[in-house]
């Protein structure tokens, strides 16, 4: 089957094996499989430190094809989407774990759905900011995570103001209808102003990535007394005590897509966590993603910049080297002439 891996800092289509059938999985023919930049152009600039191929990719929706003996919630035929490296990749074929892949209503566009990463990774950072109703977040960093998260807090009935440098994004970010955009410092704290009645955001989330410093110090600036930074992308965590003891604020990590992520006894395994104790787990936040599609709540579709075959994934990645700005979601696609309506 052919899979995207990157070797030395470059990235190749290549034919390897198909994976195996376990009790506690299912083998799904991807459909759609989502390029995450941030994360994925980490992985390849780290590649160039070993000779071995390494797969890329996380996020995919596709159809099941094969059900293992302890599966129970999925059926050959359905449309699911995937997520959780290393089962979930760019690869015309994946065996997922059975808590890593959530049915697809009919109706909704598999190319959105293929996005469930980046829903369960934003639904997660809220989860751990603890907001209530009514309450101020500022999202930094609008690329295709910070935007659903703005649509996701929004539908939340947060009050929702976006960050992003980029005119471009603010843009995106005012089309959706899902909160006020800003492109400059000084804009951002007359909207926090106006939004928090003066009290300050009740929680920043730092989407945006990067190695200079300073953004967690300009977060805690921006909250309110008490209040809670929550670290979503690959930023450098350094920041002063002086300014977080101020405020006795906090400074939080989202892990990826919830509970259970990175739990081989969860993922591979196949063993839940009891809902009275672990209320939203990865799988369960992966499940509000979808329905939050299927209910017209959130839309991926004005975000997709372009398709790719897989045999040319390559050049996909190029693109999002060469011009970051026009390319904010980008799909690998696979063909499936067996594919249900609605693909």
């Amino acid at each position: 089957m052919k899979t995207v891996t990157t070797r030395k800092g470059v990235v190749a289509t290549l034919d390897l094996p198909k994976p195996s059938l376990s009790d506690q999985s299912v083998i799904v023919e991807t459909v759609y499989s989502a390029i995450s930049p941030g994360t994925e152009m980490l992985i390849i600039d780290n590649s160039k430190k070993t000779e071995d191929a390494i797969p890329l990719g996380y996020s995919a929706a596709g159809i099941v094809r094969e059900v293992g003996a302890n599966v129970d919630s999925l059926q050959v035929g359905q449309r699911v989407a995937c997520y959780g490296a290393p089962f979930v990749r760019h690869a015309e074929t994946i065996a997922v774990p059975k808590h890593l892949a959530v049915p697809i209503p009919d109706h909704v566009d598999i190319r959105e759905a293929a996005f469930v990463a980046q829903g369960a990774i934003a639904i997660h950072a809220l989860r751990q900011s603890d907001l209530r109703f009514g309450e101020t977040a500022v999202i930094v960093g609008l690329g295709i995570l910070g935007q659903l998260l703005c649509q996701i807090a929004s539908a939340a009935g947060f009050r929702v103001i976006g960050f992003d440098l980029l005119p471009e994004r603010c843009e995106r970010l005012r089309a959706s209808g899902a909160g006020v955009a800003c492109s400059s410092p000084e804009e951002l704290a007359e909207a926090i102003r106006d939004r928090s009645d003066g009290a300050g955001a009740d929680a920043v989330f730092v989407c945006a990535g990067g190695k200079a410093g300073g953004l967690i110090d300009q977060a805690l600036g921006w909250l309110r007394d008490r209040g809670k930074v929550v670290i979503v992308g690959d930023v450098k965590t350094e920041f002063s005590r002086e300014k977080l003891f101020a405020k006795e604020a906090q400074v939080v990590i989202s892990r990826a897509g919830g509970p259970g992520r990175y739990d081989p006894v969860y993922e591979r395994n196949g063993v839940d966590y009891p809902i009275g104790y672990v209320r939203w787990t990865e799988g369960r936040n992966m499940g509000e993603y979808i329905r939050l599609l299927a209910e017209g709540r959130v839309s991926v579709g004005s975000m997709i910049s372009c398709t790719v075959p897989i045999e040319d994934a390559p050049s996909a990645y190029e693109r999002i080297v060469s011009d970051p700005r026009g390319n904010l979601g980008v799909l690998l696609s696979y063909e499936r002439a067996a594919a249900p309506a609605g693909v």
